[in-house]
């Protein structure tokens, strides 16, 4: 059975998108922490991050980076902190979150935003990245 990540890939569900290429997309979490909190995630299902294929890891790394570039453009934060956790889907995907002490890494702190909050979020992104040189977004 396909994941909720494949489903929102396939268009199946909805999903505010700030990066798609060819290996991965990356989308807005339903239930953020922190405004600016993204997922990155690989376009083929893999239930361990430990089981992503060598390029594959490369690349969601890479763009992470990117877009944690964005989120600092886009959000006040001291930093984006990096989570890979796995337990709430079985298809590897890795927090992006605005951070400025760690308990902004603390799950229990998350919260469901309004689908409008989270469009303007996406919207804010793709225009940091779009402005660092990322023009190559397939949307």
């Amino acid at each position: 059975m396909a994941s909720i990540f494949t489903k929102i890939l396939a268009g199946e569900l909805p999903g505010h998108f700030v990066w798609k290429d060819e290996v991965c997309f990356a989308i807005m979490t339903i239930q953020p922490i922190r405004a600016g909190h993204v997922i990155v995630i690989p376009n083929n299902e893999v239930n361990h991050w430990d089981d992503v294929p060598p390029h594959t890891a490369a690349h969601l790394m890479q763009v992470g980076q990117h877009l944690a570039k964005a989120i600092k453009a886009s959000v006040v934060c001291k930093r984006v902190g990096v989570m890979i956790v796995g337990l709430e889907v079985p298809h590897t995907h890795i927090h992006l979150i605005p951070a400025d002490s760690p308990a902004d890494f603390d799950f229990r702190n998350s919260k469901p935003l309004p689908s409008d909050e989270l469009a303007a979020m996406a919207i804010k992104l793709r225009g940091a990245l779009a402005a660092a040189g990322h023009k190559s977004l397939q949307f």
